[in-house]
């Protein structure tokens, strides 16, 4: 795993052989943070990465400045090189929550909220169009907020009314939502 730029950038860790994570491919990685440079100021976000698996979204948040970086992973080799990475980057502003996705996002509907939230579940996962209703139905994302849900090309969300726009870099696909400003 890579970490593009940022104050932790061209640092490199060597993932475990036996995890079980798809991580983010690093062309896809690069091009999302391109645009999403272009929606936020990282100094002035807090953000969530669900399904964090190796963690580099959370890294890269990170090492671009974000105030604070919530990490939701469950699977234990992946928590665990999270953990690691935390330890050997002193990352402070990254914080991992080991436990279920979906138990975060219903414990955590009326929380403070983040301005952005980035979400990459398995893309095999039975319940992946949930994801995005329970991000964008709660009040986890700040308003002017963005949610990032990276996805197969076999998902199309540009009728939901928060939708803004969708890329794809190779096979890997994101559709960007907005919640509107209040």
């Amino acid at each position: 795993m890579r970490i593009i730029t940022g104050k932790y950038g061209r640092r490199r860790f060597s993932v475990p052989t036996n995890i079980t994570a798809r991580p983010t491919t690093d062309f896809a990685r690069e091009n999302i943070f391109n645009v999403i440079d272009n929606l936020v100021y990282f100094d002035q976000v807090d953000a969530l990465d669900l399904f964090a698996g190796t963690g580099a979204i959370s890294f890269e948040l990170a090492s671009r400045g974000s105030r604070s970086v919530t990490a939701v992973e469950k699977a234990p080799t992946q928590a665990r090189f999270i953990s690691k990475v935390i330890d050997e980057l002193g990352a402070r502003e990254v914080r991992l929550i080991r436990g279920d996705v979906f138990k975060f996002l219903a414990a955590k509907s009326a929380g403070n909220g983040y301005d952005l939230i980035f979400a990459d579940p398995p893309y095999d996962l039975p319940n992946f169009d949930e994801v995005p209703q329970m991000v964008l139905d709660g009040n986890l994302l700040r308003p002017g907020g963005y949610f990032i849900l990276e996805h197969n090309k076999h998902h199309d969300y540009s009728s939901h009314p928060m939708f803004v726009e969708h890329r794809a870099y190779g096979s890997v696909n994101f559709s960007i939502f907005r919640r509107n400003g209040e």
